[in-house]
């Protein structure tokens, strides 16, 4: 079984502080601070790669669920917004959705919705997020 891992490096304050976050495999290393994570500072966070870990993850999901529907698809677009918030009980993801369009030849749009939701409710990255209050899906089949 692989194991994926990822650092992150930390220095200083929480407001005056700076970080760097390092993928193992070499494919992303870069800078993030507070500005980054709670204002619209240069950067990244942890939530916009947990966006690009959840959209990566859905792709993948919908993709291989619609194959084993019988319906292989020619494309799968997604974009997952995470809704990040500071409140009364601290910081907490409240929220994220999943954009997909799909091209995908000779399937009904009931049965692609279907499929969708099941992706999402069983894509490794959904399930590991099972506490995020909700996880809304709006899947658009193109053609």
């Amino acid at each position: 079984m692989p194991k994926r891992t990822a650092d992150a490096r930390w220095e200083g304050s929480l407001k005056e502080g700076q970080g760097t976050m390092r993928m193992a495999s070499g494919a992303y290393e870069g800078p993030y601070s507070f500005q980054s994570r709670f204002e619209d500072g240069d950067g990244t966070n942890p939530e916009e790669l947990i966006a690009a870990a959840h959209a990566g993850c859905f792709s993948m999901a919908l993709s291989g669920d619609l194959g084993r529907a019988g319906h292989e698809p020619e494309s799968v677009e997604t974009t997952a917004t995470v809704s990040f918030e500071v409140g009364d009980a601290g910081a907490r993801i409240a929220r994220i959705d999943l954009d997909t369009r799909a091209s995908v030849p000779g399937i009904e749009d009931e049965e692609f919705q279907r499929v969708a939701e099941g992706a999402k409710q069983n894509c490794p990255v959904s399930k590991a997020l099972a506490g995020v209050e909700t996880i809304e899906l709006n899947a658009e089949l193109v053609g």
